[in-house]
């Protein structure tokens, strides 16, 4: 018998803030934190000068704890400790003792480190290199940093797929529950803002330009939009067997209740339809659900021409009607590795609130978008039991959360 996964704490570092409170009150305000970057005018090319960092003052953890950390596993502890603060489990000998676990995930690990490892190859030189710096560089440093720090003695995995890497860690460790490996997971994603990021997706045409009006952009499923805007952040979920943490007297947010990730198997960058549309299926068959039980869907929303359509349509096909809908994006930007843990965290605020942020910048649909309920202008007022997060990634890697609201 499958064993119930809750969720028993959750944090998020992102454009929007960090405290539950601040970033539920940027939403209502209908904001975002897309700004223009001082100082990216020297990168001959880039046209793309806005981005979506993160500027809330993060903890003070100091240079032991963070002398092997670059800032997206600064940014991933920063999430973590308070999500395990929320849960109780902060100083709990229960994370050592080999029943808790981690899966998390970043596209890639520190900017500035792998530049340090570079620059032996183009200045024949080792004089940047420390016993730190591959630990900063590597794409588990993330999941490894925090294992060690809190003692972590149980299953790790690190899923780097890019844009699902936070959603494919709370599936993971969904299913690592589930299945009886273990009692408690960290799961989570994390990304640091760099240009290079902003770069990569300027040479596909898919990043927005709209520099002389920040707050304007990114614009999602808009027949106006112009591309995706590069965020950064981490988000952290805590979860937990359901009879373990009813026992402790834990705080039950939220109920993970089906998860399912495939691959398209064609194109490395362009999504598919038909892929997508069967993940969605394969998680409400996990969650023992049908399509209609869904009232709201928290969209991947890159504000990409092929992205908006291509994820509207297949969404169609899987609902046949028109599915209250709206993208975290338009807020956070796009913050790749952690856009799936932040964005299931925010739609488990929002479910428990019975409030659902709208697409911010959406005032005409784009007309090839399918003909789904865009929740637009002031956001909706929604008493959802059961809710869906998707996320989509170069790779041809799909994701879909299924949630239920906590009622025992």
């Amino acid at each position: 018998m499958k064993r119930r996964v809750v969720v028993t704490g959750g944090s998020i570092v992102s454009s929007l803030g960090i405290e539950d409170e601040e970033v539920m009150k940027s939403l209502h305000e209908c904001r975002n934190r897309t700004m223009l970057m001082e100082g990216w005018q020297r990168y001959q090319g880039l046209r793309p000068q806005i981005a979506a960092p993160v500027t809330a003052p993060l903890k003070p953890f100091g240079r032991k704890v963070t002398r092997g950390m670059g800032r997206v596993a600064v940014l991933a502890l920063n999430a973590t400790d308070n999500a395990l603060e929320k849960a109780g489990l902060k100083d709990s000998p229960e994370l050592q003792n080999g029943r808790s676990g981690i899966a998390y995930g970043s596209s890639a690990g520190d900017v500035d480190a792998l530049l340090d490892f570079y620059d032996l190859l183009i200045n024949n030189t080792t004089k940047k290199l420390s016993a730190t710096t591959y630990i900063k560089a590597m794409p588990q440093t993330c999941a490894a940093n925090l294992s060690v720090h809190y003692g972590l003695c149980g299953r790790l995995y690190t899923t780097n797929t890019a844009c699902t890497s936070g959603s494919m860690s709370i599936g993971y460790a969904f299913e690592a529950i589930q299945n009886g490996i273990q009692d408690i997971m960290i799961a989570g994603g994390a990304e640091e803002l760099s240009p290079a990021d902003v770069g990569v997706f300027d040479t596909l045409f898919s990043a927005s330009t709209d520099n002389e009006h920040p707050e304007r952009t990114p614009r999602a499923y808009d027949r106006d939009r112009d591309g995706l805007v590069i965020g950064e952040g981490a988000g952290s979920l805590i979860l937990e067997e359901y009879e373990h943490a009813v026992k402790r007297g834990a705080t039950i947010y939220a109920e993970i209740v089906g998860f399912a990730t495939n691959t398209d198997g064609t194109h490395i960058t362009h999504p598919n339809r038909d892929t997508i549309a069967a993940v969605m299926r394969l998680a409400l068959e996990n969650a023992g659900i049908t399509a209609d039980d869904i009232a709201y869907i928290n969209t991947h929303g890159t504000a990409t021409v092929s992205g908006d359509v291509v994820e509207t349509c297949a969404t169609y096909d899987v609902f046949n009607r028109a599915v209250p809908v709206s993208t975290v994006k338009s807020y956070t930007g796009h913050t790749l590795g952690a856009c799936g843990a932040i964005e299931a965290w925010t739609s488990i605020l929002m479910q428990r609130e019975g409030w659902f942020c709208p697409n911010l910048n959406l005032e005409n649909v784009d007309p090839d978008c399918a003909p789904l309920d865009y929740i637009m202008k002031t956001g909706r007022n929604i008493d959802a039991q059961y809710i869906m997060s998707n996320n989509f990634a170069f790779g041809g890697i799909n994701t879909s959360l299924v949630i239920k609201r906590f009622d025992r």
